[in-house]
């Protein structure tokens, strides 16, 4: 079992790796990673909330270059156990610009020591192909 990490070492690994975007916990609390885990965490403390979940669910964009271009979404599954935290699987899906899905990967049975990198984990979903297309010759060979 991967040992259990606070959430300010928690959140500076994730952050070193290129996690350093925006994120949504639990679907709401919006903010940077460590940020939207706290407010998640006091909201619960507060009684906003009920109890805080065993298994969190971090949401936010990888990559994203406007509203009419494709992006890169990133979801992780958190355990969270006695004020320490511990990542389970990720997914990562390239949508278009209307949301509908492009490509999905899934990293499963992963610690925070050996997570890629978000470069390392949006080249899983970016095509590496380009389609060259009007490089056809467009001429009658005779």
């Amino acid at each position: 079992m991967e040992a259990l990490s606070d959430l300010n070492t928690f959140a500076k690994t994730l952050t070193e790796k290129g996690y350093n975007g925006y994120f949504h916990t639990q679907g709401a609390y919006a903010g940077k990673l460590k940020d939207s885990i706290s407010d998640y965490l006091e909201s619960c403390q507060k009684g906003a909330d009920t109890l805080p979940k065993q298994d969190l669910l971090l949401t936010g964009y990888l990559q994203w270059s406007g509203e009419d271009k494709p992006s890169v979404e990133c979801s992780m599954w958190v355990n969270y156990l006695n004020g320490k935290f511990s990542l389970n699987r990720m997914e990562v899906a390239r949508k278009d610009q209307f949301g509908q899905l492009l490509k999905k990967s899934e990293l499963t049975n992963l610690s925070l020591i050996v997570v890629p990198n978000a470069v390392e984990v949006i080249a899983l979903v970016n095509d590496e192909q380009k389609q060259n297309v009007g490089k056809i010759s467009k001429r009658f060979k005779l």
